[in-house]
Order: structure tokens, then C-alpha cells, then sequence
């Protein structure tokens, strides 16, 4: 891929991404961050050059500048940038396309999918999310993303808002409840390793099927006997037993 892009960010989105961008045969001018050591690692290990000010992302260098910032920066990073003429694009669910407005081209770059600097993946499965200003900057998007990745979907302000949402339900809040779990067992001395298979089980399912058609446990089976005594074991700490208690009256309401 013949395209000179640059990196805003150096947190888990920049670095998976600019490591794909780089696999992909682009390449990286330069990296910014705030904290210019990370720059520095992250532009060591995809050719860049890292760079201490925004001002040094020039016209005359970078066709793409992507900004992995966290979604209450973007706005103030794109002030730095708005005179520069070509295409800058965010990596947001939750910001709007509008947010970049300030800029003369400008769209929007969200791979939808949950990243860890220290684990790879492989980002031809990972779905991209794109929307630009013109026709001109989304087909500019889309050559960029489609040699990144195989699934790859225009999707408006409103409804990648819906799906960063969906991802928060789908992801986030899964997450948070594995760790309630985790402390269960470390409580009793039981180790997570043996829920491991039910984690991994229950995702597979829903690759085939809809949640609602696999859901199973004791609220879905309305099962209050088993219900009670759970609430019993979880009585030392009354956020857990008001989460296990809204969860199991949702269940029931979505039989």
C-alpha cells in the first residue's frame, strides 16, 4: 500500500494499528504523543520517527494523519492540525464526524474491537467503521482500510454511536463481571482457570446463534430457590448482589 501516514496517540488503538499499517506496506512518517517516550517506542517499532509537537506533522509529508487519542482530546489535537489541507481521521465509536469539522478533510477511522498493547491479533478480522467528508476522502478510507482489513463498513455518526454502545454491553461490562468472578474464587480459593472453558463456550455460541437463543442459568429458568441462595453468598457486598439482582430480573424479562 503506497500511502505516507501518521499516528496522534501511542496508547493500545495507535500501536495495534499502526503495526497493521505498517504490515500493510505503508508507511509510518511519524508518531506523536504526550508523553514522548511512548512516541518514541511506538515509532521504533514501525520505522517513524517519533516527534515532540503536532506542528511537525507537515503537509508535505503525511497523505493520512490518524488521531488514537482518547475522545475527550480529539477536539484540541484537531485544533492543532487545522491548517493542514489533507485528510486527518479519528479512530472514535463515540465522537462524532462533526467533531473535526474545524478541518478541511476530515473522517472518521474506528476499528471495532477491544485491544491490549502486549497482545496481538490479527487485524484482518477486525471490523473498520469509516465516514469522511466527501466521497473523495471516504474512497481514501476505505483503499487504506480495505488493505488492513476484510470487513469493512461505511457506518454514519448515529450509527457507530449505537455500536460503540453495543460494544460497551458486549465487551466492557462482560469483562467487569469476569472480574466479579474472579474475586469469587480467589475468595474461596478456586482458580479462575476452571471458568476459563464456560468464558470461551459462551462466546462460541453466540457466533452461530443470538444471544436471546442461548441464554441459560437459573433466572432464565426462573429457577428462585437457587436465586435466593446465591444472593446469600454475595450478602458481604451489596453492589454485587443489587448487579446479580437486576441481571436475573432482566433475564426473566427477556424469555
Amino acid at each position: 500500500m503506497d500511502i505516507k501516514v501518521s499516528i496522534i496517540g501511542s496508547g493500545n488503538v495507535a500501536t495495534h494499528l499502526s503495526k497493521a499499517l505498517k504490515n500493510s506496506g505503508a508507511t509510518l512518517l511519524h508518531i506523536w504523543s504526550q508523553n514522548f517516550k511512548n512516541a518514541q517506542a511506538l515509532a521504533a517499532t514501525v520505522s517513524a520517527t517519533a516527534v515532540d509537537t503536532i506542528s511537525q506533522i507537515t503537509d508535505d509529508g503525511s497523505d493520512l494523519v490518524i488521531i488514537a487519542v482518547k475522545d475527550d482530546a480529539i477536539t484540541e489535537v484537531a485544533s492543532a492540525l487545522v491548517n493542514r489541507k489533507g485528510l486527518v481521521a479519528h479512530t472514535s465509536g463515540a465522537a462524532s464526524l462533526a467533531d473535526l469539522s474545524q478541518l478541511q478533510n476530515y473522517g472518521v477511522f474506528y476499528p471495532l474491537q477491544t485491544f491490549s498493547k502486549h497482545k496481538e491479533l490479527n487485524f484482518n478480522e477486525v471490523p473498520i467503521c469509516l465516514e469522511a467528508n466527501n466521497d473523495a476522502n471516504f474512497q481514501l478510507l476505505k483503499n487504506v482500510a480495505t488493505a488492513l482489513s476484510k470487513k469493512v463498513y461505511e457506518v454514519a455518526t448515529d450509527q457507530r454511536k449505537i455500536l460503540h454502545l453495543a460494544a460497551v454491553f458486549a465487551c466492557n461490562f462482560p469483562n467487569y463481571l469476569y472480574g466479579v468472578a474472579q474475586q469469587l474464587l480467589a475468595q474461596h480459593q478456586l482458580s479462575f482457570d476452571i471458568v476459563r472453558p464456560l468464558i470461551a463456550e459462551t462466546a462460541h455460541k453466540v457466533q452461530t446463534a443470538l444471544p436471546t437463543e442461548v441464554q441459560t442459568g437459573p433466572a432464565v429458568r426462573n429457577d428462585e430457590q437457587t436465586m435466593a441462595k446465591h444472593e446469600k453468598l454475595l450478602q458481604e457486598n451489596p453492589d454485587w448482589v443489587n448487579i446479580y439482582q437486576l441481571l436475573s430480573e432482566q433475564i426473566k424479562k427477556s424469555k
